[in-house]
């Protein structure tokens, strides 16, 4: 009878022992995977933050760009309508007449408005010149 107490007592100790190694093995676990998801959570925060800083260069590049385009745009225009200016100027007299006028730039265009007075007649010139500025 002792025997079998005593085997029996081993064997509950035995089935302790490996209870209590079962749950610090899926503590452990837990743990771990925890660990695991912070980390991927973090690399994927990371991701994120690179390709929206990656993106918003690419957008401030493109800006840039198109700005720059448009600038040139009015340059030339600006310089073709001073060459203009110049030549009429030049060729300007009393007996021919005279040009006066006023340019200026509204959001997508060129707005010109001239007045050339020859004698007693008198033009006047609207025009409006879209400009290539892509939204």
């Amino acid at each position: 009878a002792a025997v079998l107490v005593q085997a029996w007592w081993r064997g509950t100790l035995v089935r302790r022992a490996l209870l209590l190694a079962a749950l610090s093995a899926c503590t452990i676990q837990r743990w771990w995977r925890r660990v695991l998801a912070g980390r991927h959570e973090a690399g994927r925060w990371a991701a994120l933050r690179e390709y929206s800083r990656k993106e918003w260069a690419a957008v401030r590049l493109q800006s840039w760009v198109r700005m720059w385009l448009v600038r040139l745009r009015y340059c030339r225009v600006l310089h073709a309508a001073r060459i203009i200016q110049l030549y009429w100027r030049w060729h300007n007299c009393p007996t021919r007449g005279c040009i006066q006028g006023n340019y200026d730039m509204r959001e997508k265009q060129l707005n010109l408005h001239l007045e050339i007075s020859l004698g007693s007649q008198v033009y006047k010139i609207h025009q409006s010149i879209p400009l290539p500025i892509k939204d």
